[in-house]
């Protein structure tokens, strides 16, 4: 008897034991603390708006067919808006595509120097603002993934639409009156960048490189131009290469 009741205690003290054991927080939960994103939704929307730069990538810019020398890129501060669609992988991989109105702005510029003497009557400037709405695909890894921080970098293509109606070149001093510069009403290019974020709250930092050239033709009022600055046709190609910065919230 006094055997069984030893081990009759000794079973109990196990059962108790076990029961405590299984009824901490977390004692269950064991191997999944290291799996945060284990709760997360499988699709993510997002808003964020931001500043951009661009620098046009000067190619040619000609007159007559004679190259305008001592060319200089101007950068201008430009704007956007943007809304999101994240889709969460498994492996802290994700898909992303984007729906992006902005507004950019650059110039080109050139002195009067004796090199450019023949082609130009004063100082060079070509200012451009362009209106466009971007749709990219990007795939992104998040390299730092415990909550409430993240940290990720994206890469991938993006098309590009240019809003005619809205977007104006501006050149001022050549000889030739009245010029129009026409862009392609799509552009094609490659975007990547880095993202920080603290709980929903992110900061996004991004590089996107024009893989084309924009411009579609130059022409001007050959009838308001004197001789023989009529006859001399300009050419510009050129791409355009933008780096933002934004804000946003991911919900």
């Amino acid at each position: 008897m006094t055997v069984l009741r030893m081990i009759d205690k000794r079973m109990y003290t196990m059962v108790v034991a076990g029961g405590l054991l299984v009824g901490q927080p977390g004692a269950a939960q064991t191997g999944t603390e290291d799996s945060p994103t284990t709760d997360r939704p499988g699709v993510n929307m997002g808003l964020k708006a931001g500043f951009n730069s661009t620098m046009f990538i000067i190619h040619e810019l000609t007159v007559g067919g004679q190259k305008l020398e001592h060319l200089q890129n101007n950068y201008k501060v430009g704007y956007f808006g943007t809304l999101f669609f994240r889709f969460n992988l498994r492996h802290h991989h994700f898909l992303q595509t984007e729906a992006t109105y902005s507004v950019s702005k650059g110039s080109i510029a050139a002195a009067d120097w004796r090199e450019n003497d023949p082609l130009l009557r004063t100082d060079m400037l070509v200012k451009s603002q362009i209106h466009s709405v971007a749709i990219p695909l990007l795939y992104g890894y998040k390299f730092v993934d415990a909550a409430p921080y993240q940290m990720s970098f994206f890469v991938g293509p993006q098309v590009t639409y240019i809003w005619k109606k809205h977007t104006s070149n501006t050149y001022t001093g050549f000889y030739q009156q009245d010029i129009e510069e026409r862009f392609r009403p799509f552009s094609y290019s490659l975007t990547g960048g880095l993202a920080v974020s603290i709980t929903n709250i992110f900061f996004d930092f991004r590089y996107e490189t024009g893989l084309h050239n924009l411009t579609r033709s130059v022409n001007f009022d050959r009838t308001a131009t004197e001789a023989p600055y009529d006859r001399q046709d300009i050419r510009i190609r050129r791409r355009r290469n933008v780096l933002s910065f934004s804000l946003g919230v991911i919900f």
